[in-house]
């Protein structure tokens, strides 16, 4: 199959090249597009041969729900068993944007898309392409993130090009400037509403509409034997090549403890990535050392985290050691960079400061 790229933004939007995708969408075709948070690999959600599509072409397990993208309030209705007030308040403070909220589904969305079960999760994207595109699709777009199941999601085209090449139809270059992160979950179908998934939405954001939000104990732990209640809560996620371990402690105990780890690797011959900070980078002994940001700016470690772990697979490095970037028992942006950040190291996190200062008495 011969994978169509074509180049838009949000102020040159081209309504032929749109409405080629929409018609590749309603035949049962698949096309990666752009949002405000990663790439989306889109399918009709209403054709259970479209999300088996997905899913091949994903490589994704079949009882991991997809996210089903609307570009109107009126269109959520059909999607559901009925649209509680809670809904109608986030929709209004979130939509269009990076906020996933699940329902009980109606009988139209069939169980391919929900990976077998009875609520269905639905989005509005807070980007003009990809609104514009699931309009002309039909109105009903189910989109996990565009990257081969376990890869870091992407945030740019190219990445989207690197694993789903020659597996879909088209993919939409809508350009990188994005979140970086997925968007934040919450089910409502709890007498409390419960975070799945934390993003850029918080929980003290969706507090502040809702009131009482509980947070999932899933989302730092590993992953457990319970059915996935929404994407990214099982399963192998967001993961480099090279093995990712992340150090938490103080700051020169974990930056002597990945120094003293990078030349044992290196002797044994790996190459050894490191993930730091503007006050931590230039410190490091590494073959490839990667900036996030500054460590107070956590919308920037944000948008920069699946790309350095992209760029280490490009390097062809195979060990990797990053910095503790959130308290995973908070409920900030931080949490869900830790979250991504977890599940992208296989939960392999370690507190450094015993065992350094250990070393150095």
């Amino acid at each position: 199959m011969r994978t169509q790229i074509i180049s838009m933004n949000e102020e040159t939007m081209d309504k032929d090249a749109l409405a080629q995708a929409g018609r590749i969408i309603k035949s049962g075709g698949l096309v990666a597009f752009p949002t405000e948070t990663v790439y989306g690999l889109g399918g009709d959600a209403l054709q259970e041969e479209s999300a088996a599509r997905i899913y091949r072409a994903k490589g994704r397990p079949s009882d991991n729900p997809l996210i089903v993208h609307i570009c109107r309030m009126e269109d959520l209705p059909a999607l559901v068993g009925q649209v509680p007030e809670a809904a109608k308040k986030l929709a209004k403070a979130f939509w269009p944007g990076p906020l996933t909220m699940v329902f009980q589904k109606s009988e139209k969305v069939p169980r391919a898309t929900t990976g077998g079960l009875d609520t269905v999760a639905v989005r509005m994207p807070g980007h003009k392409v990809a609104l514009a595109f699931i309009e002309a699709a039909g109105g009903y777009v189910a989109a996990p993130s565009a990257n081969l199941s376990g890869r870091p999601s992407p945030t740019a085209a190219k990445y989207v090009k690197e694993d789903m090449d020659g597996r879909i139809e088209m993919i939409i270059d809508g350009g990188g400037d994005a979140i970086g992160l997925e968007s934040t979950i919450v089910d409502l179908t709890a007498p409390v509403p419960v975070i799945l998934r934390p993003g850029y939405i918080t929980k003290a954001m969706l507090q502040e509409v809702l009131g009482e939000v509980l947070v999932d104990r899933a989302i730092m732990e590993s992953d457990s034997k319970r059915p996935p209640r929404a994407p990214g809560m099982k399963y192998r996620h967001y993961a480099p090549k090279g093995e990712l371990t992340i150090l938490s402690g103080r700051q020169e105990s974990v930056v002597g403890e990945i120094n003293r780890r990078t030349k044992q690797k290196q002797e044994k011959g790996e190459k050894v990535g490191v993930i730091g900070t503007e006050g931590t980078v230039a410190d490091y002994l590494a073959d490839s050392v990667k900036c996030a940001g500054d460590r107070k700016d956590e919308e920037a470690i944000a948008k920069a985290l699946y790309r350095i772990l992209r760029e280490f697979d490009e390097e062809g490095v195979t060990v990797i050691y990053s910095e503790c970037f959130g308290d995973t028992a908070g409920d900030g942006l931080g949490q869900a960079i830790m979250n991504r950040l977890l599940k992208a190291a296989g939960h392999r996190l370690e507190d450094v400061s015993e065992v350094v200062l250990a070393k150095s008495l």
